[in-house]
């Protein structure tokens, strides 16, 4: 039988902190003489109660945790904290619906970006403080996420991306909590960087510390509608900002394992990963392609272009989400051109989303392999990633990754359409929850626009969605099998 203690005492210590984390917004609303700091005030005692109350019920000494309860405490702990951040957004003065409020926290949380809020000038202090928290948040949980725990429970190839020195059961990877404090102070440290260069050209702190914090959990949620695109206009911000985040962007959408390996003195790690170098060698061929297609129907010098085109292109790409443009209204072939990228996403072990670089990597190593395997039957040949050979569990792993992925993205599709949303609508606002890049295309969902309108029910499959992107979905899947829930 399945020991549930271990689930519960992870889940009661996460709320636990999550509620002195509520503490923050309230004290920017208490400060700001704001009446939302009740809201949250009251979101962090029931918060509180319930982590501590299961804290204390299942409190133990654990010495390893099983794959099938690392299943467990990913998917259910991801939830619980949705479910306790929307809590505030629920009760604030923004009285927006309690489905309303969910979505914005699994946007937040998942770090899609994808918004129900108008009017993000006007909003109080701690309702925006408290987005990009989430935000961030997600953003560091994702990475610890994906190189601690994914890895040893084999899902979609993560196990690629073991360390060489590590046991190779059931347990969950013995240095997690040294792992997830190194990751942490790294995360930290990017974030206050981030924080000072956006203060030093013009953002006010408060526009800083928030859009520090969604740039390099690669979110893309902004304390303005018209989202980083403000500052563009903003006669206080003084230089080219928008390059600036297009470079933290790039930061959170690489291995942070790779910055680990920088640290410890493996200098050579970002030039030998071919994560990385695939990576910016897609991010330039895209940015090119998108450049051309602004000076051609543009009157723009070539810099301005490149300008627009390299900041829309790795928002899109990371999955961050921010946009300086109305992207639609550079003709048909961007919007086709944009959907198809949102699915390619960051490297694995970085707070990007989408399928990942290593999985588009062994794809093609696959269809190189087979390739070769028809042209010359009797020959041996192996595929490599890294220099490492790939075993056929690695690729199964990857394959049926690939087929379940864009498998869930056409089911969730046919039912936004079925909900009553246009073709363009529907799908683009299926591959940006799926890719967990927040803007999708057209009118309502696109860049310019917002997830108000839709349904509600259109907004719950949404948000199942997003959660199954941001979870690498087996993640989420394997807890509907009878089969595992039996010893």
């Amino acid at each position: 039988m399945l020991d549930a203690r271990p689930v519960l005492l992870v889940i009661g210590v996460f709320l636990s902190a999550f509620s002195l984390l509520m503490l923050i917004p309230m004290t920017a609303d208490l400060v700001a003489g704001h009446p939302d700091w009740k809201a949250f005030g009251m979101s962090a005692m029931i918060v509180g109660a319930t982590g501590g109350g299961l804290t204390a019920a299942s409190w133990g000494r654990i010495k390893s945790f099983t794959t099938r309860q690392g299943f467990l405490i990913t998917t259910l702990s991801w939830l619980a904290l949705v479910v306790a951040a929307s809590l505030p957004l629920f009760l604030s003065t923004k009285t927006i619906g309690y489905t309303d409020a969910f979505f914005e926290a699994m946007s937040g949380l998942t770090t899609t970006g994808a918004t129900v809020v108008v009017g993000l000038d006007d909003s109080p202090p701690g309702f925006l403080l408290w987005r990009s928290i989430l935000q961030w948040i997600g953003g560091v949980g994702v990475v610890i996420m994906a190189i601690a725990i994914l890895p040893f429970l084999s899902v979609g190839g993560m196990q690629l991306f073991r360390l060489e020195s590590s046991d190779q059961s059931e347990k969950i990877l013995p240095g997690a909590s040294q792992i997830a404090a190194a990751i942490f102070w790294l995360y930290v440290t990017f974030t206050f960087l981030c924080f000072i260069i956006y203060w030093s050209m013009g953002m006010t702190a408060f526009d800083a510390i928030n859009h520090a914090m969604t740039t390099i959990a690669t979110g893309g949620y902004s304390t303005k509608d018209a989202s980083f695109g403000h500052f563009l206009n903003d006669p206080n911000v003084r230089g080219p900002i928008d390059l600036v985040a297009t470079a933290f962007m790039c930061v959170g959408a690489l291995p942070f394992g790779m910055y680990l390996l920088a640290l410890r003195g493996s200098f050579n790690a970002s030039v030998s990963d071919s994560q990385v170098r695939f990576f910016f060698v897609a991010v330039s061929i895209f940015t090119a392609i998108i450049t051309l297609r602004i000076v051609s129907l543009f009157e723009f010098d070539l810099f301005t272009a490149f300008r627009l085109a390299v900041f829309n292109v790795v928002s899109i790409v990371t999955g961050t989400g921010y946009a300086t443009t109305d992207y639609g209204q550079w003709g048909p072939f961007a919007v086709g051109f944009f959907f198809c990228i949102m699915f390619v996403g960051g490297c694995a072990g970085s707070t990007s989303c989408g399928l990942k670089i290593f999985r588009l990597q062994v794809a093609f190593a696959a269809l190189a392999l087979h390739g070769r395997r028809l042209a010359h039957p009797h020959r041996v040949t192996i595929a490599r990633y890294n220099g490492r050979p790939i075993s056929d569990e690695v690729f199964l792993s990857v394959l049926s990754f690939f087929f379940v992925y864009f498998a869930l993205f056409a089911t969730c599709a046919v039912i936004l359409a079925c909900l009553g949303l246009d073709t363009v609508t529907a799908m683009s606002a299926a591959g940006s929850a799926i890719a967990n890049v927040g803007p999708g295309l057209g009118d309502i969902v696109g860049p310019a626009g917002n997830y108000k309108a839709l349904p509600d029910a259109a907004k719950w499959v949404l948000s199942m969605t997003m959660l199954l992107g941001r979870l690498e979905l087996f993640t989420v899947l394997v807890l509907m099998l009878p089969g595992f829930w039996r010893r």
